[in-house]
Order: structure tokens, then C-alpha cells, then sequence
């Protein structure tokens, strides 16, 4: 099992039981935290959330991998969650953004997390949720998406972003063309945030940290190595600077 050497994390949301797992250095006090958000594959989709949690861990964070869709869907295929992705992404978004805030709170009541040092990377639909989590307002060190999807239900409002924002994005990724790119850019210039980087890798498609990609035979879904490796090193550089 992936979670196997990682501890269970529970918490409850608008009638839906979460069941996330943390994975953290040895010691009580209260260390740097970043929260781990899933693919559109859920918490348990081979070789994305628990390794990065391991490595962030390697490091000397608590990382925390949180659940998005409910404990009970978690060995579930696409036919069991693809109702919730399709409600939390497409039928009520606030939904979803309160579920990132939830999650954000929980971090910041554990013993062991500094609350004032907590950022949020994700890839795909994790990348999304933790650009959402940063819309939200809370106190958000920093906010890293793997080629997740950038438009949103509800932009951020002036001043409302707290720390970095981080974006990586793929030239043949169908899910975030260029114009969603550019209204991102145009997002942050209207909310006064000029704490912000976008990367875009042209020989790179959607999925390009995902190994297993390939898959699911989907036409610009696919890794790509170098974009995978050069995002991850960016990623924990920026943590570098935010939570130390």
C-alpha cells in the first residue's frame, strides 16, 4: 500500500467523511507544512501524491496529502468518483473551495504544523484546487500548480492572495490553452498580486509529472521528463524561500 508508512488524517465536510495521510520527520513541534493535493485520478492514483509527500518529507516538512472526494471512493475508478469530481469542479466549485479551506484548517490546528508556515502544491486537479485554496484568502505561504486547470469560478478579489503563486503549465496541455494563461497573468494584475511565475514548457502536454500518463490513451496526456524534473526543482526552491 502507498500509505502504508504514513498516518491517517480525518475530517468531515458538508456531510462527507475525508481521509487524508501525512507523512512527517520525526518530532512533535511544529515544523513547515505543505499540503498535497490530489489528481483528477484521486488520492490514491499510483505514484503521484505519496512520493511527493515522501520527498517533501525527505526535506523536513509535514507533508499532508488531502483527500478532496471522501474516504469511502478512495480505491474507487472513475466510475465511483467522477460524480464528485464532476459536482466539486463543475456544479459547485464554492463547494470545492471550502473543501481546500478545510483542509487548510485542519493543517493549521495539528500540534506538529506551524500554522503560519503552510503552503499547497497539486498536480492536475490538485494543481487547480490549490490555486483555489490561495483565492480564498487564507494565509497561504504559497500555492503550486502542476498543469492544473487556471480558470476558476470565481477570481481573486484585490489583495485577497497571501504568498507565491507558482504555475506550470504544458504548450500541448488541451485543458489549459493559451488564452487561459494569459487570463490568469491578467488575474493576478487585477488582484494587486505581483507575487506570481509562470512556466511554460511548449514540448510538454497535460499530466507531464504523471509517469503513467500514457495510460489512460488520451491525445495530449502524457510525462515528459525534464519538465517533470525542472517544475519539481522550481517548486521546492520556492518552498525553500517561503517556509524557512
Amino acid at each position: 500500500m502507498m500509505f502504508e508508512t504514513m498516518e491517517p488524517i480525518e475530517l468531515e465536510h458538508a456531510g462527507t467523511l475525508l481521509r487524508g495521510y501525512v507523512a512527517r520527520p520525526d518530532g512533535d513541534w511544529p515544523r513547515p507544512t505543505v499540503l498535497v493535493m490530489h489528481t483528477g485520478l484521486g488520492i490514491a492514483h499510483k505514484e503521484v501524491v505519496s512520493p511527493a509527500a515522501q520527498k517533501l518529507a525527505a526535506l523536513g516538512y509535514v507533508a499532508i496529502c488531502t483527500d478532496m472526494y471522501g474516504a469511502h471512493l478512495e480505491g474507487a475508478g472513475p466510475e465511483g468518483f467522477g460524480p464528485t469530481y464532476q459536482e466539486l469542479q463543475m456544479e459547485n466549485p464554492a463547494k470545492q473551495r471550502a473543501r481546500t479551506v478545510a483542509w487548510f484548517n485542519k493543517a493549521a490546528s495539528l500540534g506538529y504544523v506551524d500554522e503560519q508556515r503552510i503552503a499547497a502544491l497539486g498536480f492536475c486537479y490538485g494543481g487547480t484546487t490549490a490555486l483555489e485554496l490561495a483565492r480564498s484568502g487564507v494565509d497561504l505561504r504559497a500555492a503550486i500548480s502542476f498543469h492544473g486547470i487556471l480558470s476558476t469560478f470565481q477570481k481573486a478579489e484585490l489583495r485577497s492572495i497571501k504568498g507565491q503563486v507558482a504555475v506550470y503549465s504544458g504548450g500541448g496541455d488541451p485543458w489549459v490553452p493559451h488564452e487561459d494563461l494569459e487570463a490568469f497573468r491578467k488575474e493576478m494584475i487585477d488582484a494587486d498580486h505581483r507575487d506570481y511565475q509562470i512556466t511554460f514548457f511548449g514540448a510538454a502536454d497535460h499530466g507531464f509529472t504523471d509517469r503513467f500518463a500514457h495510460e489512460q490513451g488520451m491525445e495530449g496526456l502524457s510525462f515528459h521528463q525534464l519538465s517533470n524534473d525542472i517544475s519539481w526543482t522550481g517548486a521546492v526552491t520556492l518552498l525553500e524561500h517561503v517556509l524557512r
